[in-house]
């Protein structure tokens, strides 16, 4: 059972798409104890870093996560908050990845915020699903020694992000095509 964590204004509708289209049980929930009877837990994306972090803080959520033992995959902006802090509101974060999350500088070939496909490379353990993910994001972290995949965007940028349990995706893999879901399918499955 895959536990998507409700924050408020996220995108739980085509992350539940896609983990229902890949045969996997879920529940939308905002409540720790319901949380408990998940196996792996989905941050979903869209949404600001202050509004999701008072979200989680109203509820002990907040806590919880950054305790758990259970898988979590955070996408987009449930990546950003699993940061030490966003210049977005200048927000506190979960602590689990250490960095900064830091806004795009708009350029002439590269506005922001910054929507559409893009490349990803992963390291070893997802090297054969290097390709093409769909972004949508004003917002980044640097390349670090958690960063398990890189993209660019006028500078590199951390595309993938993991730490024992934890791991955080820029793109939208359930917006992603082929490529998108078979990761889903992968960490759902792992």
């Amino acid at each position: 059972m895959i536990g998507v964590v409700d924050y408020g204004g996220a995108n739980h509708a085509s992350v539940v798409n896609a983990v229902d289209n890949l045969g996997f049980d879920y529940f939308i929930s905002d409540n720790k104890k319901s949380l408990d009877d998940a196996e792996k837990i989905i941050l979903p994306g869209v949404g600001a870093a202050p509004n999701v972090m008072q979200q989680l803080q109203n509820k002990g959520l907040d806590t919880y996560l950054k305790l758990s033992e259970k898988p979590i995959l955070g996408i987009c902006i449930g990546m950003q908050i699993m940061y030490e802090t966003s210049s977005e509101g200048n927000t506190d974060g979960l602590s689990i990845f250490d960095g900064k999350v830091k806004k795009f500088v708009p350029r002439t070939n590269k506005p922001v915020p910054h929507m559409g496909w893009n490349e990803v490379r992963f390291d070893k353990t997802y090297s054969d699903l290097n390709g093409y993910y769909y972004f949508a994001n004003s917002y980044y972290a640097d390349v670090s020694e958690q960063t398990t995949a890189i993209s660019s965007y006028g500078d590199k940028f951390s595309a993938m992000t993991s730490i024992k349990n934890f791991t955080g995706v820029q793109f939208h893999p359930e917006k992603s095509g082929s490529l998108g879901y078979q990761f889903l399918q992968r960490f759902l499955s792992s």
